[in-house]
């Protein structure tokens, strides 16, 4: 559900580097802000024939096309309000310059209407300023992902305004490796290491300086650390096996000997629950079960909307279709996880927008192994045909509508007739 205008976001107070106050706390969410707010995103991203399928129990036909919806899809909660925020900071800023770290969520026609709002980018592919050139009197969004400490602290020093719109789920990952670095206990974190949130989540797991953590992407990455933990083994092969991906000054055989596991957020739950229990048996085939209980932690911190697309999927896997659309921004982790999970059951297309269904016997989409677009021909069957549609949480509902209505109109059905089933 979108916020209802009621529920009070600050603005954080921050304080700059000689410890005085830099700003005073500013509500974005007056009604009438919020008011305008909505109105404005609900024009970007809205879908009236979204929203009709939905109340249809997620199934269209017309000719002989069906096309069944996932029962959760699209945008979250903390997507949601992350482009709330980010709209609420230009209208209350409205005569200042307004600044983000990076994208505020992985989609990039929503990070193309931020860019349009007249807010930069600072940092990434798209970087349009740079954090030095920052003013006391600018104001700085931080994304639903977070960001590392090392920039947060940057922009604090020049007393910017901060708009932090990062997702509790995340703030719960970042409160238990801090946790864990307090304790001197290793982070092993399950994710992708150049993720922006896994480097937030990494930079958090140092704690007061004491903490360490290593991250591990696959379950062969795992194993890998889990034979360390067992065996030991060459040091130096460790390091260059996880460079990038380790803490400085890591030592293996030091820092794996009491670990705690985290996680990304937008990871596959069944994959990260792996990534636990083997790295829990490890430390007890090393230590044993007395004191297993002390050197292994744990704590489920799998986003709760990632959870529900992924469970809604699977459910509609269950369904016969003949081939699935995951819809969404390429370098969108959660998006990626779905199409993993359909390529395991039928012919799966990982499609940006509408706009890739280039013709009825061309797609270009996504190869998640060759990590790059690539071009698939005959992908849509002649004849009656079922399709399934998911997207992740950082998707909105209008690109959804674009790719339905381009689905239906390669077989020659218009959007007029399409509106009408709808």
């Amino acid at each position: 559900m979108r916020p209802t205008g009621r529920e009070k976001i600050f603005v954080s107070t921050n304080l700059i580097s000689s410890g005085t106050t830099a700003r005073e706390k500013v509500n974005l969410r007056t009604p009438d802000v919020m008011a305008a707010v909505q109105e404005q995103v609900e024009s970007h991203y809205r879908s009236d024939v979204v929203d009709g399928v939905r109340r249809n129990g997620g199934i269209i036909s017309v000719g002989d096309v069906t096309v069944r919806l996932a029962k959760q899809f699209g945008f979250c909660y903390g997507v949601e309000r992350a482009i709330d925020l980010a709209y609420a900071a230009r209208k209350v800023f409205k005569d200042r310059r307004l600044f983000i770290v990076g994208e505020i969520i992985h989609n990039p026609e929503v990070n193309e209407q931020i860019s349009s709002l007249g807010i930069k980018n600072l940092t990434g592919r798209n970087k349009q300023a740079d954090i030095s050139e920052l003013q006391p009197d600018d104001v700085v969004i931080l994304p639903a992902f977070g960001t590392e400490l090392s920039i947060l602290q940057q922009i604090k020093d020049h007393g910017c305004q901060i708009v932090d719109t990062t997702c509790g789920d995340v703030m719960s990952v970042w409160k238990r490796v801090r946790k864990y670095a307090s304790e001197s206990v290793t982070s092993i974190i399950h994710g992708k290491a150049e993720h922006e949130e896994t480097k937030a989540t990494s930079s958090r797991a140092l704690g007061d300086g004491k903490g360490h953590y290593v991250v591990v992407l696959t379950l062969a990455d795992t194993d890998y650390v889990c034979n360390y933990i067992r065996n030991g083994g060459n040091k130096q092969e460790f390091l260059d096996k996880f460079s990038g991906a380790h803490s400085a000054g890591f030592d293996p055989d030091v820092h794996l000997q009491t670990v705690g596991v985290a996680n990304q957020t937008t990871m596959l739950r069944g994959e990260t629950e792996e990534v636990q229990r083997r790295v829990r048996q490890a430390i007890f085939d090393r230590d044993g079960p007395g004191e297993a209980a002390k050197n292994f932690r744990f704590f489920d911190t799998i986003c709760g909307a990632t959870q529900e697309r992924q469970d809604a999927l699977r459910e509609l896997l269950e369904v016969p279709m003949d081939l699935l659309l995951v819809v969404g921004g390429y370098n969108s982790s959660n998006t990626s996880h779905l199409a993993e999970m359909g390529e395991e059951k039928l012919p799966t297309y990982f499609v940006l927008n509408a706009s890739r269904l280039v013709s009825a016997t061309e797609i270009k989409h996504y190869d998640l192994h060759e990590k790059r677009e690539v071009v698939s021909h005959f992908w849509l069957p002649p004849g009656p045909v079922v399709v399934g549609i998911t997207a992740g949480a950082s998707c909105p509902n209008n690109l959804i509508e674009e790719t339905l209505i381009r689905l239906f109109e390669l077989r020659g059905i218009s959007r007029e007739q399409l509106q009408v089933a709808a």
